[in-house]
């Protein structure tokens, strides 16, 4: 199914929200915005950069703004997307058909776009390239020469993983035995979630 297929069929899917979802996309494509699919979702881009997508869920529809954290949001609807991890995006949520003030939802696109023309976006923090390793490995890897080479040779990200497998075991116990998984697999050469790749 290519992204026109599948738009379609989000938007033509019988869903209690079909109706509601249907005027959002009317007032989008009134917009210079590009319709696309991505991450499940119609998303709508300016020169390929995201500006919005379009969603509906169990108990509520709405609009995320990718970088909304620079609407000015005069209606004061915009909330964080995910509290404490999102740093961008904003979601306007509706639950029924009569909430949707066209003109409103009009206005907060069009500054979007607006913003999206004039740079106004947040860019991803850059990782620091410093990897945390955990104590239990930390100290197997200062015990053991041939292992620290072999852990050097993964990526910061491949590192990292291993660091969370081992820190987020709520047990001693379970640290020590997850520690003793990863061993043989550093030495191998084998990342911890190669074989998911």
């Amino acid at each position: 199914m290519d992204k026109f297929e599948k738009i379609e069929a989000y938007f033509n899917e019988e869903h209690q929200y079909k109706n509601a979802i249907g005027i959002l996309r009317d007032i989008v494509l009134k917009t210079k915005l590009e319709e696309t699919y991505k991450w499940m979702f119609p998303t709508y881009t300016l020169d390929n950069k995201n500006v919005l997508s379009i969603c509906k869920f169990k108990s509520h529809f709405g609009i995320w703004f990718f970088n909304g954290v620079f609407l000015s949001d005069p209606k004061n609807v915009l909330r964080n997307a995910q509290e404490g991890k999102t740093k961008a995006m904003r979601h306007w949520k509706f639950t029924s058909i009569e909430q949707i003030n066209k003109n409103a939802v009009l206005g907060y696109i069009n500054e979007a776009i607006e913003n999206q023309k004039n740079g106004r976006i947040l860019a991803p923090a850059k990782a620091s390239k410093e990897i945390i390793i955990s104590e239990l490995l930390s100290k197997k890897l200062t015990d053991d020469n041939k292992l620290k080479k072999a852990f050097d040779v993964f990526s910061n990200y491949k590192q990292k993983e291993f660091h969370e497998y081992i820190v987020t075991a709520k047990q001693e116990k379970t640290k020590l035995k997850r520690l003793e998984k990863i061993l043989p697999m550093i030495l191998k050469g084998i990342g911890l979630n190669d074989k998911y790749r």
